[in-house]
């Protein structure tokens, strides 16, 4: 089973996926053994191929169970029982190696066992398949093995059965199936981390064709999954071998540099291991001291990223010192110093600030013999297994290790973060667009102002930060310091930056952070509150004009959803087609259906009741309604957000007349009632049409668009902005005009300005009016 790569830059078009690597295209024929009469008739060579087939999958159940000594005889007989079933479901199936099928599961399975998995795990790992390419049901797994078992196999299996419009979006819904049953249960992506691996290692048996989707997949979204938990030692295998497919003639080319330059200094590694194995036993300091070398791939990502030659890359050797405690790791560090020279800015405290998988070590870059560069990494044992198995670690050493525990906990933490993305964001792309922003290798360490340390992605803005302190913290934002210095939201934060975020209660997001925030976390919480707020403004919106059409049929009010009016509500709900009273006021906001239809519908069945309309209010109501307007009024002071907005085409303001236009599932256009394409729309949709007016007490300024024709000069320009400065006028936007000839004697300048109302910017005009090389200065109409 394979999750669907999602990489908008991979050249070659992602095919349907294969089982990860290796074997069974789910849209091509499998390589399965003869069919029954072909056996018969085929002679002895035949039936030896299939006890040797059989011989080579007892071999690898035996080599497995060799591996389960740490779980109790009650749960090897399960083990043993869903590998029988496996073995069974993939009767007949080979790899394209032309092994028999199983051999794959119970390879995976052998990895999960290495990380000492319980029972549930490995009876998964052996059944991951079974689902998808044995059309065995989930309740057949429920009924032999148990619901826990089965929704770790449903939570590998692929969305392979349901219709999508486009290839990505199947991809897409997939990988959140895999994420979310991942995030409920972490030993989902631990199986699927174990079968990705074990196809990576066997990909030379593949078509050659497949390496580069399969390998590019892997490198994108696996190793960072893998790196974000902790389990560094499969991120680095992944990593090197999607490296070795995916170039595979950089691979091989490296390769062999690398293997010179290792056999040049062999001479000088062996003596740095002597020396410091010395120095260390003569200050009486046990150390478990091994040796270590810069993985190909992340050669190839220095020399690529930095643009050096082979020659220039000088640290790709280096030494890992595991000591008993804390306080030993800083005092190696400090006898390493005294050997050799440090390299400066080269040393990084991962104990005191952890990173976000929950690996810690210090590190350091000394300069050793005939000046080259050697790393060195000090940790305590417990750090170390964190270091190499993160959230698998709990399973590991459970026994012993502290860390497994701490290495889960910052495991959870994020797979947790990633069921709350799932609560604000229903769209499968949408959701892998939040979750890949946070499959991210670096860190930036930033204080509150209390000192409290928190970890940043590298390029997160101070409205990242906010959402991260809280998420009402990120609501309520209206501006920041960093470093006792104000500064823009959009400040990417540094190390060591101490950052204070400044709110008021009145404040909420603005849809422009969704252009600069970083964070996954920050993305998914925009969202979601821009479109709450949209629906909580649409229903109020749809309240209010359902409210004015009941009048106008002599209604006082909307009827209360009570035992009373319940039947009522019931009927008018199938009449609209909404399922909520809610639901119907939000359609009614946005235009999607109209309030005097469904008033009149309303009153009609009030009438059922014995609730009469009051003649009295009908006949003021409509006495005083204007005539071309079939809907009541809203009034307008600057503080709607999505439910009503300015049409671009007139740009009305305060001191305007206007009117409202209910646009299909857009809310309110506001134009003015001169303005061409609203009376256009008048003519066509005269019953979508509110009557709309300026309230008293305006909470802003508004735009308006003016012309501005100028004598060409030097200084023109700048003599414009003061003029309009002066007017108290702030300038939005400018347009010069690319039509402009050079050399012509006039020139037409388009300003978009923000005005309290149409009597500032008559103060405007006429500023400019007065303004020397000014011609003409008039508002911009549409026509």
């Amino acid at each position: 089973m394979d999750t669907p790569v999602l990489h908008p830059s991979t050249a070659e078009p992602a095919s349907q996926p294969s089982h990860a690597a290796q074997a069974k295209p789910r849209r091509a024929p499998r390589k399965t053994a003869p069919p029954a009469p072909a056996l018969h008739a085929s002679a002895p060579q035949t039936a030896a191929a299939r006890k040797a087939a059989h011989n080579a999958a007892s071999a690898s159940f035996a080599a497995l169970t060799s591996k389960l000594n740490y779980l109790d005889k009650s749960d090897i007989e399960q083990v043993r029982k869903a590998y029988r079933f496996a073995d069974e479901a993939h009767l007949g199936q080979l790899r394209a190696s032309g092994e028999p099928y199983i051999t794959h599961p119970i390879a995976v399975a052998a990895q999960c066992a290495e990380w000492k998995l319980d029972a549930q795990a490995i009876m998964a790992a052996l059944m991951h398949d079974a689902m998808e390419d044995c059309g065995i049901s989930k309740p057949d797994l429920i009924e032999k093995f148990g619901a826990p078992v089965a929704e770790l196999v449903d939570g590998l299996t692929k969305l392979e059965k349901l219709e999508f419009t486009t290839r990505e979006e199947n991809q897409a819904e997939s990988f959140r199936k895999m994420l979310l049953a991942m995030a409920r249960d972490v030993r989902v992506i631990l199986i699927k981390l174990a079968d990705r691996s074990h196809n990576m290692r066997t990909m030379g048996d593949m078509p050659r064709p497949k390496w580069s989707r399969i390998s590019r997949e892997t490198l994108d979204i696996y190793a960072p999954i893998a790196h974000r938990l902790g389990l560094n030692q499969t991120y680095r295998e992944l990593q090197e071998l999607s490296f070795r497919y995916l170039l595979p003639w950089r691979y091989a080319t490296l390769s062999k540099a690398v293997a010179k330059a290792r056999s040049r200094r062999r001479d000088l590694i062996q003596k740095v291991e002597r020396d410091v194995q010395a120095t260390f036993e003569q200050a009486g300091m046990y150390i478990n001291l091994s040796g270590r070398e810069k993985t190909l791939y992340s050669i190839y990502r220095k020399m690529d990223e930095k643009h050096l030659s082979f020659a220039q890359v000088t640290d790709m050797y280096g030494f890992r010192l595991v000591v008993p405690t804390v306080t030993d790791c800083y005092t190696a560090m400090g006898i390493l110093h005294q050997m050799y020279k440090p390299v400066p800015g080269k040393f990084k405290d991962h104990i005191a600030i952890g990173k976000l998988n929950g690996y810690q070590s210090l590190h350091t870059t000394v300069v050793g013999p005939s000046g080259v560069n050697v790393e060195f990494q000090m940790r305590t044992e417990a750090m170390h297994v964190v270091a190499e198995s993160g959230v698998a670690a709990h399973w590991l050493y459970k026994a012993n290790a502290p860390g497994g525990a701490e290495a889960e906990r910052l495991g959870t933490q994020w797979l947790q973060s990633l069921l709350d993305i799932q609560h604000e964001t229903r769209d499968a792309a949408e959701f892998w667009d939040h979750v890949k922003v946070d499959l991210f290798p670096d860190a930036v360490y930033v204080f509150t102002p209390k000192s409290k340390i928190m970890a940043m992605p590298r390029g997160a803005t101070v409205v990242d930060f906010a959402y991260a302190v809280h998420t009402d913290i990120g609501d309520h934002t209206v501006a920041a310091k960093v470093n006792d210095q104000q500064v823009p939201l959009r400040t990417e934060v540094q190390n060591g930056d101490v950052i204070e975020v400044i709110t008021a209660p009145t404040s909420s997001p603005n849809p422009a952070w969704l252009g600069f925030v970083r964070t996954a976390r920050a993305r998914s919480k925009i969202r979601h509150h821009l479109k709450t707020m949209a629906l909580d403004e649409s229903q109020a919106l749809g309240d209010k004009l359902l409210t004015q059409a009941l009048r106008s049929e002599g209604i006082e009010r909307v009827p209360t959803e009570d035992a009373a009016h319940q039947a009522l509500w019931d009927k008018l709900l199938r009449f609209s087609g909404n399922k909520t009273r809610g639901e119907l006021l939000v359609d009614i906001g946005l235009g999607k259906r109209i309030a005097s239809i469904v008033a009149k519908r309303l009153v009609s069945l009030l009438g059922e009741l014995g609730e009469k309309p009051d003649a009295l209010l009908m006949s003021k109501e409509r006495f005083t309604a204007h005539e071309s307007i079939s809907q009541g009024a809203i009034v307008l002071d600057g503080s709607e957000s999505a439910t009503v907005q300015y049409a671009p085409c007139c740009r009305p303001l305060p001191g305007d007349g206007i009117v409202g236009y209910l646009g299909r599932g857009e809310g309110v256009m506001v134009h003015t009632n001169q303005c061409a394409v609203g009376k256009k729309l008048l003519q066509k949709d005269s019953e979508r049409f509110i009557t709309v007016e300026w309230a008293d007490e305006l909470v802003r300024a508004f735009v308006a668009a003016v012309v501005v024709t100028v004598q060409s000069g030097k200084g023109v320009l700048a003599r414009v902005a003061a003029a309009m400065a002066s007017a108290e006028a702030d300038i939005m936007q400018v347009d010069l005009g690319r039509d402009s000839e050079v050399g012509a004697p006039t020139a037409d300048l388009r300003f978009v300005v923000a005005v309290r109302d149409t009597a500032h910017l008559d103060t405007v005009l006429r500023t400019l009016a007065r303004t020397p090389t000014v011609l003409r200065a008039q508002r911009a109409v549409s026509t």
